[in-house]
């Protein structure tokens, strides 16, 4: 049975609506209630910074664990096994640099966003600029990743064939409004919600997420009688690989006989990969936005411990579940369905709930399945445009425009209407783009946040010769180096199946691809390190006393919700 291959039945589809819209509900319930307890910036941007550990840590899972993590990561590890593993291995470890390099000073530095302790020893306007335009770049191109990917799960799972429709939609229309629908209700929680209505809207998509991937692992594990090594055979049996599906190296790294220069570029890719992954966790905006929500550094530390743990969790039951969808589904159905693997995981409820229940609770599952992945769309879009929104109130309207000069009314104002903005280019963009390849923005999201973000935070915290000069030159460096690479890489044209079909952006007869690397991390963190490093070295410009300033303030939090007031 493969329901999502013959057309979903009417009875799943009714229970997907159901549910979808019993899900929607809630959350609107909730940021009618967040928005009657907006009523500063910092209601707006940090949810007053009333959060505990635990909700922000839920909060932060939440955020990180987008669907994305959860369809994406499922079906690689169905479709290659052990090499799928390692993108939840580069996403976890990336927390302990969050953990100790980046929380606890970043709440202490900073008010609202991460331009308050980027600017705070330099010239305010450029370095808020320079800021803004960074975090706008990589919140789009992740916004864009996700809806997208939300357009087409709704296309999906309603089950629309070629030439049939469903309420008056046909498969591509279903795309198009997919993308809509999520485009207007993540506009509606920041616009009305705020930090506040965001976060809860996260906090119950968390637990949707835990709850549904836990129920279909143990489901899972029931079927094998908890037997792992049982489990792990018939996945390798089933994959058409054997014993090799258990070991690395069918994906990345992967050895080319007789071209030592294409594995020594296999192998290198790997390298960058996982340098994007662990590094840029700790520059993305959304997550950064998270660390100013909770009242101290504790607090901080405490969130990041319990999202650790959640995302270690998740990530352990993706193993179970695309090993699972590999021996349950079978390659083959799961390739023909989309062959990326990204219906993985619904395909094995359905299997799953098949087994124990027949059609009935098969349609269940797969419905659950399918509202616990827009959930996750939905509140990774909406943490996306907060982080938009709020740069683009708080640093480029409020310091940059009028010079630290607005009022709290008049900055939650342009914060709502840059919320707005934000939304409706995410929608556009996104209709346009629905029919590419876009799975390479969320890592060029990833790149972007390593090689421009970090190295700038770091330095700002740890280096006291650092300066405006170096600020602007790192970000602007490796934000223009990361999409430079990427561009001229195999990932936008050049690259080809053995059947000469393009897997690029663009057709197979165009080729303007120089640069080897699929992820460009590994050449453009260097970059944007090296540009900090030279700007700052060509100015003289140097306030040892505001920097003594920042590290009291980094270490105590001594003063920080006046950070942005200098």
């Amino acid at each position: 049975m493969n329901v999502l291959a013959q057309g979903v039945s009417a009875e799943s589809r009714l229970i997907t609506v159901i549910l979808f819209t019993v899900m929607i509900a809630v959350t609107l319930l909730i940021t009618v209630w967040a928005s009657r307890r907006v009523n500063s910036a910092s209601d707006f941007h940090s949810g007053g910074r009333g959060f505990s550990g635990v909700q922000n840590g839920f909060a932060i899972g939440s955020d990180y664990m987008s669907a994305a993590s959860f369809l994406g990561i499922a079906g690689t590890i169905a479709l290659f096994g052990y090499d799928g593993f390692l993108y939840s291995i580069g996403f976890l470890v990336a927390w302990l640099v969050a953990l100790l390099l980046v929380a606890e000073l970043l709440r202490n530095s900073g008010r609202y966003t991460m331009a308050d302790v980027l600017s705070y020893r330099m010239r305010q306007r450029p370095v808020r600029t320079a800021a803004s335009v960074s975090t706008l770049t990589v919140s789009i191109f992740y916004l864009l990743a996700q809806m997208v990917g939300a357009g087409a799960l709704i296309a999906l799972l309603l089950g629309i064939q070629p030439g049939e429709t469903y309420l008056g939609m046909s498969a591509d229309t279903a795309k198009i409004a997919g993308i809509v629908v999520v485009g207007i209700l993540m506009i509606v929680y920041v616009t009305f919600g705020g930090m506040t209505g965001t976060t809860w809207v996260q906090i119950i998509k968390a637990g949707m997420l835990m709850g549904g991937a836990a129920l279909l692992t143990i489901m899972v594990l029931a079927v094998y009688k908890f037997d792992l090594a049982a489990l792990m055979n018939d996945a390798a049996d089933a994959s058409g690989a054997g014993a090799a599906f258990l070991e690395p190296g069918q994906v990345y790294g992967r050895e080319v006989v007789g071209d030592a220069w294409q594995t020594m570029i296999n192998k290198l890719d790997l390298i960058s990969l996982g340098l994007a992954l662990v590094l840029g966790t700790a520059g993305l905006p959304h997550i950064l936005i998270r660390f100013y929500t909770v009242p101290d550094a504790k607090t901080a530390r405490k969130s990041v411990n319990w999202g650790i743990g959640l995302i270690g969790t998740f990530y352990l039951m993706t193993l179970v579940l695309g090993f699972g969808a590999a021996a349950m589904v079978g390659r083959d159905a799961i390739v023909e369905q989309n062959a990326a693997g990204n219906t993985a995981a619904p395909q094995l409820a359905e299997q799953v709930g098949a087994h124990f229940g027949g059609d009935f609770l098969a349609a269940v599952m797969l419905a659950l399945i399918a509202a616990v992945a827009f959930a996750a769309i939905l509140s990774t879009v909406a943490g996306l445009t907060i982080a938009s929104s709020s740069s683009l109130a708080h640093d480029f309207y409020n310091n940059v425009l009028r010079k630290g000069q607005a009022s709290e009314r008049d900055e939650i104002r342009v914060a709502k209407f840059a919320a707005f903005g934000v939304g409706t280019i995410a929608i556009v963009l996104a209709v346009f783009a629905q029919n590419l390849n876009v799975a390479f923005l969320v890592a060029l999201a990833f790149a972007i946040a390593a090689s421009a973000n970090l190295p700038t935070i770091l330095l700002s915290l740890f280096w006291k010769r650092f300066n405006t000069n170096g600020a602007l030159a790192g970000i602007y460096g490796g934000l223009i180096a990361a999409v430079g690479l990427v561009f001229f890489s195999p990932v936008v044209s050049g690259k080809t199946d053995a059947a000469g079909n393009s897997l690029s952006l663009f057709p197979e007869n165009i080729d303007f691809a120089w640069f080897p690397l699929e992820n460009p991390a590994l050449v453009s963190v260097p970059i944007g390190v090296l540009c900090a490093v030279i700007g700052t070295l060509t100015s003289r410009e140097n306030d040892a006393v505001r920097f003594a300033e920042l590290q009291v303030r980094a270490l105590t939090g001594a003063g920080a919700e006046g950070a942005s007031k200098h």
